[in-house]
């Protein structure tokens, strides 16, 4: 697979754009004033414990608390142990650190010949472990506490972040995490002698300089020379250094540690030898990043360049159109075919319509609605990933008679989703269509990104037609007539319904004053909204 990253860059705004076969499939947004806080590491006081939710609210100094949970406080070895099990470690390899909870790599042994008498014997004192009660978050935490904790995600809506204090700092080789004292090597790395000299090279460094905290070797530091090692390392120390030091004389809330720039941090997790260009219209941005590619992939630095034309870059790659068409609830398929996309606070419905695909003239019904089918899932998750919607998705696809073709539907939903670096999950839940998908939100949506909520509507999308709002304001002065004093009444409205009014309702204004038995002005004023309406008596 061809891919390449395209980056828009200037003081205020930085844009990154992920092009797989020359198809936009993610966009992240980084604006100066609104700097994602996933990975920032504060110093902050519990505000809050709940022991009904088993969990607790924390002021990091951000607008609103964020969020505790007590899996988050305790368990940490555990933690450290499913990371080196190798579970979902593909995914976990490719997509970025400060993205999840967790280490961005698994670690583990070499394959299933090697021997484990150490994991065999850490299963079972884990498995004895979760017999034993586990703590409560009221036992743990106090009100007024101080805490040191790291974002894990990004406050959404009207909630706030969530926080672990299981701080885990990500480097292009190696993976730190200092609340736990174990070096794991990812099982990427086969070659039993390369496994010990890394594992040699951490150990080394960790003795000499007194560096305490856990460590993963990451599948990119194999065949790496011991000063590229060695370098994350010494970042790693120089950095919790800087951390405790802040710890210890900063008040609650501080900021104690900020993720690196976007361009940085995506470079730094995602960069691989799939990447065919990186292109850059930014002079001081291009430059860093050759300076960073030089160091963590000098073989990637002629793929590196400068794009110079006037004209943007985002719309020469044609990413500025997908952005577009992303922020629209419909979507087309290049068979005729359209998806409907909505985004709600529960969940997020995809409808699949045939459109004006009518199929082959000689072909089956079955046949054409297992080709729209396919093709609607290639777009679906594309769509997902562009659009970065998380949480509960609900795939409405067409009906399908025979379960051969559900069921090849279902496992091209599957293997779609692999392509996909945030965690996901699959069910096929009936013989209608409908197939259920969960993928993990870190951030905000880019439509929520991107938009706010219409100040017309409240963001409904809707508001009452003029014969409802007529109606409205018969129901009202038959209520309130008795209570007009003076000669007439003046009825102000927007000019939609006052125009309503002298047209085809016009029937409803004779009842209107043969109820108050007085004449009745119409003003129309363009300041009102469509629903308000106002009664004044003369």
């Amino acid at each position: 697979m061809n891919k390449e990253m395209i980056i828009s860059s200037s003081d205020h705004e930085t844009r990154v754009a992920i092009l797989e076969d020359d198809q936009v499939v993610e966009v992240f947004i980084e604006r100066a004033a609104q700097r994602g806080v996933v990975g920032n590491i504060y110093k902050g006081r519990v505000s809050k414990v709940l022991p009904g939710m088993q969990s607790s609210f924390v002021d990091v100094g951000l607008e609103r608390d964020a969020f505790l949970y007590v899996s988050e406080v305790v368990n940490t070895l555990e933690a450290f142990e499913n990371l080196e099990s190798g579970d979902d470690e593909d995914e976990a390899e490719a997509r970025p650190a400060s993205a999840q909870n967790g280490a961005p790599e698994a670690a583990g042994d070499a394959g299933p010949s090697a021997a484990r008498p150490d994991r065999r014997s850490r299963d079972r004192e884990r498995d004895r472990d979760r017999d034993k009660p586990q703590p409560k978050i009221e036992d743990l935490l106090k009100e007024g506490q101080e805490v040191l904790v790291q974002v894990v995600k990004e406050p959404l809506g009207t909630k706030g972040a969530r926080v672990t204090s299981h701080v885990t700092m990500p480097g292009r080789f190696l993976v730190f995490m200092p609340t736990v004292d174990h070096v794991g090597v990812s099982r990427k790395i086969e070659s039993r002698e390369e496994r010990s000299r890394l594992r040699g090279i951490v150990r080394q460094f960790r003795e000499e300089h007194g560096f305490t905290g856990g460590v993963i070797i990451r599948t990119a530091a194999a065949g790496r020379s011991e000063a590229d090692i060695v370098n994350d390392l010494s970042y790693f120390h120089q950095i919790w250094t800087e951390i405790r030091q802040k710890m210890e004389t900063r008040r609650p809330p501080a900021l104690l540690f900020q993720e690196q720039s976007l361009v940085t941090k995506l470079l730094r997790d995602l960069l691989t030898e799939d990447y065919s260009a990186i292109r850059l219209d930014s002079e001081p941005e291009y430059r860093r990043v050759v300076a960073l590619v030089e160091r963590i992939m000098p073989t990637l630095l002629p793929r590196v360049k400068h794009y110079t034309k006037e004209f943007p870059i985002f719309e020469e790659y044609g990413v500025q159109a997908e952005i577009d068409k992303a922020l629209r609830s419909k979507v087309w398929l290049k068979s005729g075919g359209y998806l409907v996309i909505n985004q709600t606070e529960a969940l997020v419905a995809i409808d699949v319509n045939t459109g004006r695909y009518v199929g082959k003239r000689t072909g089956r019904l079955e046949d054409t609605i297992v080709k729209t089918n396919l093709e609607a899932v290639k777009e679906i998750v594309r769509q997902l990933r562009l659009r970065d919607l998380g949480g509960i998705i609900v795939l409405d696809l067409i009906d399908m008679e025979e379960k051969k073709n559900r069921q090849r539907v279902f496992q091209e939903v599957e293997k779609e989703l692999r392509k996909d670096r945030s965690p996901s999950k699959a069910l096929q839940v009936s013989d209608f269509g409908l197939v259920i998908v969960t993928r993990k939100r870190v951030k905000q949506s880019l439509e929520r990104q991107l938009t706010e909520p219409c100040p017309y509507c409240s963001g409904s999308g809707s508001i009452k037609s003029s014969a409802t709002i007529c109606y409205e304001i018969l129901s009202e002065l038959k209520k309130i007539g008795q209570d007009l004093d003076g000669q007439g009444v003046v009825l102000r409205v927007n000019p939609d319904i006052a125009r309503a009014l002298k047209e085809e309702e016009s029937p409803l204004m004779r009842e209107l004053q043969d109820t108050l038995r007085k004449p009745i002005t119409i003003r129309p004023d363009v300041h009102l909204h469509h629903e308000q309406f106002d009664v004044m008596a003369i």
